[in-house]
Order: structure tokens, then C-alpha cells, then sequence
């Protein structure tokens, strides 16, 4: 009785402590997947109709490698109501036209991406729109890391 009296005393406080030590170790490893550079363009799509479209690079500044990389385009300052003259969103489900996907992304690689529809301008006028909508953003929206 006396040695399991001495193993519950000197024994859990070390085990506590081992436990402690290991759970503080190293942190795992995380992918992170920043867009570098970001370039809107107005392109004419018919007659009466105009879109923005969206280029630029993303960079896998993480520590380790991600796959499967989805990177949209979304307008802020955009109504969800087609009003002629005003720029607008058609909704928040993108379509695949709306989106890049990079399937593999090495850390410190850096790749390209393009994608069409971030927003959309009807004017029965058929005049070119002078200024791009405010509040034009790029994100990457998701990516899965890569498990070695």
C-alpha cells in the first residue's frame, strides 16, 4: 500500500507534467494561401451588357503543400437587384465560370489564376461604363493541405 501511496504522489504530478510538455510542442503544420496580385477588367458582353472579370497570382505562403485552391471574386458595393445603369451580383453561389481552381500549389510556389462574372452591368444606353465598381475583392475561399 505504501508504494502505490508514493507512485500516486511523485507519479501523477510527473506524468501531468510529461503530458504537458509534449501537448506544447511543435504546432502543426498549416497551409496558407495569400493572392499577391489582383487585376479587374471591364469586358463588353453584348450590346447592352458589361462584366468584370478578374486575373492575377496566389502564393502558398504556409509550410506545407495545399491542393484543390478555389479563388473568387466578390463585389462589395454591388446591388443583388438588376437595376439598368448599376452595377449588380447575380447571388452568392458561384458558378464554376466565376471561380479558379489550382489543384496543386507547392510552398513559396506562386501561380496564376483568371476567372469572369464578378459582377455585371446592364445600361439600355449601351454606353461603355466609366469607372469599375468600388469594393472589388479577390479571395481564396478554400484549399486542402497536402498530407506527406
Amino acid at each position: 500500500m505504501r508504494t502505490f501511496t508514493r507512485l500516486s504522489i511523485f507519479g501523477l504530478p510527473l506524468l501531468m507534467v510529461v503530458l504537458m510538455v509534449v501537448s506544447c510542442g511543435e504546432k502543426q503544420s498549416q497551409g496558407k494561401v495569400i493572392v499577391t496580385e489582383k487585376e479587374f477588367n471591364i469586358r463588353q458582353d453584348t450590346d447592352h451588357s458589361w462584366v468584370v472579370d478578374a486575373k492575377g497570382r496566389v502564393q502558398n505562403v504556409g509550410n506545407v503543400d495545399v491542393k484543390k485552391v478555389v479563388v473568387t471574386g466578390f463585389c462589395k458595393s454591388c446591388s443583388e437587384v438588376l437595376t439598368n445603369g448599376k452595377w449588380f451580383v447575380s447571388d452568392y453561389e458561384k458558378t464554376p465560370e466565376q471561380k479558379d481552381t489550382i489543384s496543386y500549389l507547392a510552398v513559396g510556389d506562386e501561380e496564376e489564376f483568371s476567372f469572369r462574372g464578378v459582377a455585371f452591368l446592364m445600361d439600355q444606353s449601351g454606353k461603355k461604363p466609366q469607372e469599375m465598381p468600388e469594393e472589388l475583392k479577390v479571395e481564396v475561399i478554400s484549399f486542402e493541405p497536402v498530407k506527406k
